[in-house]
Order: structure tokens, then sequence, then C-alpha cells
């Protein structure tokens, strides 16, 4: 693994090039950088004001860090004289490499192949800056200023990159990194140098997909408590070819990372605001414990709209117990209603002395958070001293407590506010939807790295029939329907043996209900004897299960990039179409899995809707565990598996049809 620490904290730093170079100086300048910089130029004699050495070799010692800002082919032969040097690392600024067509990726692996072991950001990369040091690899204007901690943000995008350095809500930087291509440094690497600093209290990244799973992965875990939060705007490579199975159409790439990065302990978010709002409470004090929050507000209409909206991220509004409800009353007029959301009126409205002790007895339930949502007026037109009076109440009652103060519009919290917010150790969020989902994001637990699993088995492999199919399921402990295989002119005979009403099936094919291929529900032998005479061929014929809660989807398929993962749905013929479903990665406990099937719309059958009997819940869990054990049993092999649906009864939980595709053994 690279040392990134003299590329990110260097004490020199050369530039090469002519305008761009020039702003590097003028950027490290600009940003208080003490140590050496050293413009390098064949013909210029001085860059930046500062006087140029004619070539690399000129310079006093090897740089810390350079900057190189020529064309791609010049990039080349200055990246590997840097590296015979023993520089401590470089930015590759030019483009035309990889993201060039085939020409440039041939000139992105000699680039590699310079570079050896020094390390190395881009090619087509802004730079990095280093706001806690003071240093700068930067070739254009930036809204940051000196730290003293704070969170770091990994970016692909130099323009992004840029953009949030501009933020005016109060987020202290303390590094921005752009990786370009990552031809070299990529973000497993980025991570782990990051988290090495103490000062850094947080990570956020937006990338363009994650090339590299298992090192990113590791990344995170030696990341350890530093609390990482993801906006990522390209899911894993495009679905399993050849697939047949209903999972892999109904998992959905971006649903798989998902379940990749909660597997991971990494937050994951959904826009560059909600990335800045949820960095703003990890800095303040790191993960959030769960997602039991309150609000706090002198408006019913306030109240009423955090309330409509959390639900849709995941939060409660916990009520308040009778021992807190009473301390909250103690602390109010008669006339407030106490409840969470709390609309305290504005009978305490400017009186410091009365608001500190309403918000002092909301954070003393015990809330994961509580947050007062306050809107400041125009400075340039109105008196902010009420609200400033707010404010100051809330951070004189907050003690220990995680605290948030929420405006209704970004614009109504300006920068001075937040930023006086945040040396309080109170995060201000900046509109309620985007605090809402940085809350729940905050809120992501850490969890273990996804296990070391097999890599996908080639080839477009076999598809095992239903019968042979639910034979192996049953051996792992699926329950199945008591069947026989028979040719048409025994499924009479095998009906009435097994007992009425029976399904009859067509083995070798998939999707049998879009085929045609299935008959259900036969109560006599006429009726057996004319489907399996319509349908033909070997049989399946099958005890129709009577016990029925609700219908299910199981299934195991593989992301090309992230491997395997379970899903979970509604089941039967319209699973594509309802597309409720959870995606849990392998291997999933009987908690995940439980909690999963309870997170499904059709959870509320499962429960037991108006009136009607719950599902087995156990006993289903228990069936979706048995499934997975199969798929573990044979991973090497697994192409895909489909169990739909399963019916969840009263008193246990059947597979009644199933679809398993594995790899012939000369594939794997």
């Amino acid at each position: 693994m690279a040392d990134l620490s003299r590329l990110l904290r260097p004490r020199s730093i050369a530039v090469l090039g002519g305008r761009p170079a020039a702003e590097v100086v003028r950027q490290a300048r600009g940003l208080g950088f003490t140590g050496d910089l050293w413009p390098v130029h064949p013909s210029q004699p001085s860059i930046g004001g500062l006087p140029a050495f004619r070539d690399l070799a000129d310079l006093p010692a090897p740089p810390d860090a350079a900057f190189i800002a020529v064309n791609r082919h010049a990039t080349l032969a200055a990246v590997r004289q840097l590296a015979a040097m023993a520089a401590g690392g470089a930015v590759a600024y030019a483009a035309g490499f990889a993201e060039a067509g085939p020409d440039g990726a041939d000139l992105q692996r000699s680039l590699v192949a310079a570079a050896g072991a020094l390390p190395l950001l881009g090619p087509n990369c802004y730079g990095l800056l280093n706001y806690l040091d003071g240093a700068a690899l930067w070739p254009d204007q930036h809204g940051g200023v000196k730290v003293a901690r704070g969170v770091a943000v990994v970016t692909q995008s130099g323009n992004i990159g840029c953009n949030i350095t501009m933020q005016r809500r109060g987020l202290p930087l303390a590094y921005m990194v752009t990786l370009g291509n990552q031809a070299v440094v990529g973000l497993a690497e980025a991570i782990r140098a990051l988290a090495a600093d103490p000062r850094v209290t947080a990570i956020g990244l937006h990338v363009e997909g994650i090339g590299d799973p298992a090192g990113f992965a590791d990344a995170v875990l030696a990341a350890g408590a530093t609390p990482i939060v993801a906006l990522t705007t390209g899911a894993s490579a495009a679905g399993a070819r050849l697939a047949v199975s209903h999972t892999a159409s109904l998992a959905g790439n971006d649903a798989v990372m998902d379940a990749w990065l909660r597997r991971l302990g990494v937050a994951r978010v959904r826009s560059v605001p909600v990335l800045l709002e949820t960095l703003k409470l990890l800095h303040l004090g790191g993960r959030l414990p769960g997602r039991a929050i309150a609000s706090m507000s002198c408006s019913g209409g306030e109240a009423a709209l955090i309330a409509d909206r959390a639900e849709a991220f995941g939060l409660t509004f916990r009520p308040f117990t009778a021992a807190e409800h009473a301390a909250v009353a103690a602390t109010v007029p008669p006339l407030v209603t106490v409840s969470n959301p709390l609309d305290y009126h504005t009978f305490s409205w400017a009186n410091g002395p009365a608001l500190t002790a309403t918000f002092a007895a909301v954070l003393g339930c015990g809330f994961d958070l509580a947050a007062l949502i306050l809107d400041y007026p125009r400075s340039d037109r109105c008196d902010e001293t009420d609200w400033r009076i707010a404010a100051a109440a809330l951070a004189a009652a907050r003690g220990r407590q995680r605290a948030a103060i929420i405006a209704t519009l970004p614009e109504l919290l300006p920068e001075a506010h937040a930023e006086a917010l945040m040396a309080g150790g109170i995060a201000p969020l900046l509109g309620i939807d985007d605090a809402l989902a940085a809350i729940a994001a905050a809120a992501t637990p850490p969890a273990g790295v996804p296990p070391r699993l097999p890599p996908a088995p080639a080839g477009a492999g076999v598809l095992l029939d239903e019968a042979a199919a639910k034979r192996a399921l049953a051996a792992h402990g699926v329950a199945v329907p008591a069947s026989r295989v028979v040719a048409a002119a025994e499924a009479a005979a095998a009906a009435a043996a097994l007992g009425f009403p029976v399904a009859v099936k067509a083995l070798g094919l998939a999707h049998k209900t879009e085929r045609n291929a299935v008959r259900l529900d036969l109560r006599d032998a006429a009726a057996v004897a004319e489907a399996a005479a319509a349908l033909g061929g070997r049989l399946l014929v099958e005890r129709m299960v009577q016990d029925r809660v609700a219908e299910l989807i199981v299934g195991v398929a593989r992301d090309p990039a992230l491997g395997p993962y379970l899903l979970l749905g509604s089941g039967g013929v319209l699973a594509e179409l309802v597309g409720d479903r959870r995606i849990l990665l392998l291997q999933a406990d009987a908690q995940a899995i439980r909690a999963a099937l309870l997170e499904l719309r059709v959870g509320g059958l499962l429960r037991g809707h108006r009136g009607r009997p719950a599902a087995d819940l156990e006993a289903l869990v228990a069936c979706v565990a048995a499934i997975q054990d199969y798929a573990l049993a044979v991973l090497p092999r697994l192409l895909e598996l489909d169990v739909n649906p399963v019916i969840a009864g009263a008193h246990g939980a059947v597979a009644v049809d199933a679809l398993i595709r594995l790899a012939e053994e000369s594939e794997t």
C-alpha cells in the first residue's frame, strides 16, 4: 500500500507547467503554505512570481508533492522522473488518458508503469487541498479556509470538488481530494490515508461507481471509527448476463449497491446537499445511535410538516413517556399540548430562561437527536435578536445531548450562524427533507465487512427442472409440497394418491406460468387427466398448499461487481410488477432476514391484516435461512436461484416453485 503522507501533507511542492502551475503557486500562498514552492519550466524564468528551475533534476531535493500541468505525453516523462528521484507523490492534471478512448487507455497503462511506487492522483485530475496544514495542489479558486479539524471529501470530479469547497453551510473541510481517472491512487488508498489523520472527523465520498469492491471494503474496515458517507452516481456493472430468474431483474444494481454499502456501515445519500448535511452530524459526534428523534418549534404548521415527512426517511417521533410528558409540561403554559413533535407556541418566545427550561426537558428525554426548527429573518431588513435568544437557549440546554437546528429553507440559516452553531456543537441543518435524510444517513449503524466469497462461475450453466430444484432445497431443510414426477397417463392416479386439490406442471421450463405450463387447484381425477393431456411430457403433480397468508419471492443472484445477494419480496405472478423487495448480502442472519421481511409492503399481511391470521414468521425466517444455506453450499457453481412463491402460512412456510441454474462442473 502506497504511503500518501508526503503527498497529502507536503513540506515542498514542485509545480510543472505554465498558467495552471502559476495558479497552484497562488493558491498555495493564499492558503498559507509555509513550505517550499519550486516551479519547474524549461524556458520561463519565473512562474507565479517565483524563480523557475529548468528541470526536475535541478531541484534542491526530491519534492514531497508535485503538480504536473503539462501535456499528456510530457506528463508521462515527468512522472517517470519523479518516481526515479523518490518524490512523495504527484497530481497528473492533464486529460486525454483512459477517458479518451483506446489510445488514451494505452497511454494510461504506460503512465501507471512509469509511476511505479509513486503515489499519483489522476490523470484528468484537479488535485487536492489540505485545509489543516495549508497545502494546496489546486489549479483554480476554492472557497475553503484553514481549520484545526474537519471532514475529508473525496470525489472523482474536480468541478464538484470545487463546488463543495464553496459551500456556505458551516461545514469545516479538512481535505478535498479529487481522484480523476484513479490510475494509481483510488478510493481505497484515499480512504486509508485520510482516516489515518486523527484530525479527520468523517469522510465523504462522491464516486461514479466502485471499481475495486474488495479493496474498498478493506479500506472501510481499516478506517475503523471514522464514519464514511457516500454519494454514488453510478451503481455496479450491468446485471448478470443470461439471467432467467425474476431475482436478477427485480433487484437492480442500485439496490444491491445499497445493501453492500449498508453491510459495510457506509451511509449512502442521494444528493450533494444531503452529503454535506450528513457530514455535519458525523463531524459533531459521529454516528447517531438510533432513529428516534424529537422536534421542537413554535408553530403547529412546522410541527405537522416535519411529522409528515419523517416516516419517509425511516425516522420516528417517539411519544413521550408519562414521566417525560410531566417534565416537559411543567415548563410550558397549560394551553400547550405536550407531544412529539412539540409545538411550544409563542408564549415563551424571546424568553431565554423559559425556552431553556423547555428545551432542556425535551433533550433530557434521551432521544437520539433533538431538533429545533428555527428560520432566521433577513438580517438586511429585520431584527434577529429574538431568534438569537432561541438559539442560545438550545445551546444552554444541550449539555452532552445531540442537537440540531433545522431551517425549513436553506437561505434562512446564514453561514455565520451555521458556523457559530457548529462551533457550539449544534448541527445547522438546511431544509427539512435534506435534514431528515441526513439524520437517517447519520444513523447508519457500523457493520461488518462482507465475507470473501468465491468468484462467479463462467458459462450459461444448466437449469435444474423444478422437481430436482425442490429436492436440492429440501435436502437443506426447505419445506416443499408432497409431489410425484409422472408421465401424462399416470397423472390422475398420482393426484389421487397425493390428495386433492393438486397442481400439475410441465417440467424443464423456466417461467412456466408465462408459458401456460401450469394448471392449479385441480379438484378431481377428470380435471387432472384433462390438464395432463394438454401439457404432455414429464409432469410434476403436487399437492396444493391450503394454509396461505402471503406469497413471497426468495432468490439469490450475483451482481458482477459486488457479488451474490439475497432478495426477499412480494411474490407470485405479480412479483416484478409490484416491485416490493429488500436486498441482503450473503450471509444474512435471522435478525436481518426477519427485519427485511417486516419492512416489505407485504409485511402487513405477515403481521395479520384486519383480523386475518398472522403468518408463522419464525417458520418463514427459517425457510429463507434454509434457502440461503443451500445457496452457500453450491455458491461456486450457483448462477441464480428463484423460489417463487414461498407461501407463508399461519402454521409454516412452503416453497411451491423453484428455479435453479448452476454452472456445469467443467465451467467452475
